[in-house]
């Protein structure tokens, strides 16, 4: 076992005049780096990376070591900004990611000619903009040797041709600028990169298409353009690219059909993400020729049409995510033969029938998630042979009997079967009832941890921003089943948080039915003499008395900025034309006002001039859950969306905020993302 060297580099190793190779990476190394180590003319290589070790490295580091060929010094906590390096005119690799460089990535890099690695990821580097001439890096085209450029996670907002305008058939294959901040097109030049093997653009602000240009790039191996906005069809030219293994296109703004080319190229794709796009029309025939990709992503598009029992060539895939689609049929019983199949989800489409008894041959299975379609019959109690599955959803379906006790059933909760059944989860249970001439009660279930009012207002507890989360999502839930649920919609009419109470596991349910109402006879609204709570009701309420589902989105709509704002929609500082919807809007769209202002100050945490990626995530999610509490809060009734439509955009923003999250830190939180009542 090798052993980790501790403490702090000798002044002393300065003093070894003939040294050429210094490698002290992998160690708990800590301090400054000797100044004399940098002054070792005979160094060759110097390799310092994943230790410790901080400072700033000298201005004049070139000058010293002339013969300098290997400079690894990346994943420490070096600071300050790049130094000139030109006159170490013999490296050929040169790592410094990882750091907390700042300042302007030097061009004096383009004069290191017989460069052939290139990483500055993961700092805080920009281009100089001062001048016309220092905005461009496109000097990089003058290493003829460079084989590898990776400066992602970096604040580069730069365009792709300010680097590319003038490579032409250069010896680059690996292209790393993902999280860059990238703006405009990707240059139609990239396609004559002919030894490119990989390109990854991901999480950048491209725009434009996809050029044809890239099916040239015959070596190509791996493409990631995930998180961007670009548009248009995917080129029919990419399936040219017949040593493709990684092709990655989710989230962007694609339109049209899968090329059915895509076939073609069976022989080498592996992975496959066109999720989080526009595309429409059927999922071609000759996509299932992919008799060797292991990871398939089509969620979250427009895709029509029944699953093709060809789904069973698919013989090693490991993940198989078609959800959020409109794909109809039933469920292919050939999906039983994909024994290597960890995650399948078909989630949120028009499937129907029954779940195939062939799943009990999924063996490998960890994750099964079924919900939001329209399946029927009972849940084979052959699946208590999936003694791997973790997760389980089969909810908002119209299943029917009884639930599987045994194997990986005794693990989940009712959460993963409702909306199938006349029961839902999230409202809560009546136990008995006391009749008396002059006493009438009751008797609900016990809910230990009171309710959301208590939770938000009480200094001895507190929420962060995914259990309020899943909270709006639980009320949303059960708020749809009492609009949706029976043959006869109810409208609870007094949302609020002290009407939403909290069970063991945090699990919301709404309680109090005082004033509910049942909107009969095929009637969408009715009038009531009974007021709500102020401040909760909608305009059309309180003013004459009109009830409708479109009320209850109202008061939830504000039940949602109250929870994550910690402000009651009666706060004294809400008067005048000043409400809380007025409040929380403005913390959107005016240009100096800024949703950190309104949101519960325990949610962000301290604000600090470099915002990190822990506080742009929780922003970006808060903001979207206020977009959708405005949205909720329309004005006129007709404008606001139905609770079906709230969960929804809940779950959506949440599966982005928990992907985000595991991208960012790795942590996995393990509460299923939907939680639907029974029908």
């Amino acid at each position: 076992m090798r052993e980790i060297v501790a403490g702090t580099i000798p002044d002393e190793i300065g003093d070894l005049p003939n040294l050429e190779f210094l490698s002290l990476g992998v160690n708990n190394l800590n301090g400054l780096i000797p100044s004399s180590v940098f002054n070792i003319s005979t160094m060759i290589k110097l390799s310092l990376s994943f230790t410790q070790l901080s400072g700033s490295l000298p201005a004049n580091i070139g000058l010293g070591l002339p013969n300098l060929q290997v400079l690894y010094i990346g994943a420490t906590d070096l600071s300050g900004v790049i130094p000139n390096l030109s006159s170490a005119s013999m490296l050929t690799a040169l790592d410094l990611g990882e750091n907390s460089f700042t300042g302007f990535i030097p061009t004096t890099l383009c004069a290191l000619t017989n460069l052939k690695l290139l990483r500055l990821s993961k700092n805080n580097l920009a281009i100089d903009t001062s001048t016309p001439e220092a905005t461009t890096l496109s000097c990089l085209a003058n290493l003829r040797s460079l084989t590898k450029l990776s400066l992602d996670a970096n604040p580069l907002n730069a365009t792709l041709d300010d680097f590319f305008s003038n490579f032409s058939t250069s010896t680059l294959q690996h292209i790393s600028l993902r999280n860059c901040s990238m703006r405009g097109n990707i240059p139609i030049g990239i396609g004559n990169l002919s030894s490119l093997i990989s390109l990854d653009l991901e999480n950048n602000q491209l725009s434009g298409s996809i050029p044809t240009s890239l099916g040239r790039l015959g070596n190509l191996q791996g493409m990631n353009l995930n998180y961007n906005k670009l548009q248009g069809y995917i080129p029919y030219q990419l399936c040219q690219l017949y040593n493709l293994v990684n092709l990655q296109l989710a989230s962007n703004q694609l339109s049209g059909s899968i090329p059915s080319c895509l076939g073609n190229l069976a022989a080498s794709l592996r992975y496959l993400s066109l999720g989080s796009n526009l595309l429409s029309s059927t999922i071609p025939s000759t996509f299932w020729r992919l008799a060797y990709i292991l990871q398939v992503n089509l969620s979250s598009n427009s895709l029509i049409g029944p699953l093709s029992q060809d789904i069973g060539n698919l013989k090693v895939v490991v993940e198989v995510d078609l959800s959020n689609n409109n794909l109809s049929g039933v469920i292919p019983s050939t999906i039983g033969g994909l024994q290597d199949l960890v995650n399948l989800s078909l989630a949120n489409n028009n499937l129907e029938g029954p779940i195939p008894s062939s799943f009990q041959d999924l063996l490998s299975l960890q994750l099964l998630n079924l919900s939001r379609n329209n399946l029927s019959g009972v849940i084979p109690k052959s699946l208590e042979a999936l003694s791997l599955l973790k997760y389980l959803d089969l909810s908002f379906n119209r299943l029917q009997g009884e639930i599987p006790t045994g194997g990986p059933f005794q693990n989940f909760s009712a959460q993963s079967f409702v909306s199938n059944s006349a029961f839902c989860e999230n409202l809560i249970k009546i136990i008995s009832c006391c009749s008396e001439l002059d006493f009438k009660a009751l008797v609900l279930n016990y809910m230990p941890n009171g309710s959301l009012d208590k939770w938000l207002y009480s200094q001895n507890y507190s929420l962060n921003i995914l259990q309020r989360l899943n909270i709006m999502i639980d009320v949303a839930v059960a708020v749809e089943y009492l609009h949706y649920g029976y043959s006869i919609p109810i409208v609870h009419c007094d949302m609020k948080p002290s009407n939403i109470l909290l069970d063991d596991d945090m699990v919301a349910h709404v309680a109090d039915f005082g004033i509910a109402k049942l909107l009969g006879g095929g009637d969408s609204i009715t009038q009531t003499m009974t007021l709500a709570t102020v401040g909760y009701m909608a305009p059309e309420y309180g003013l004459e008395g009109m009830v409708s589902t479109r009320g209850d989105v109202y008061s939830f709509g504000i039940v949602v900025m109250e929870t994550f704002t910690r402000r009651k929609p009666i706060d004294e500082m809400f008067d005048g034309e000043m409400n809380i919807k007025q409040w929380i809007a403005n913390s959107l769209v005016l240009p100096d006002a800024k949703i950190d202002e309104v949101v519960d100050a325990n949610l962000l945490g301290i604000e600090t001039e470099q915002e990190d990626d822990d506080h742009v995530r929780k922003r970006d999610c808060i903001s979207a859950i206020m977009r959708l509490a405005l949205t909720c809060c329309a004005e006129s009734a007709e404008e606001r969306i139905s609770m079906k439509e709230a969960v929804a955009t809940l779950n959506k923003i949440k599966t982005k905020f928990l992907k985000d999250t595991t991208a960012g830190r790795g942590v996995l939180l393990n509460r299923p993302l939907v939680q639907q009542p029974f029908k």
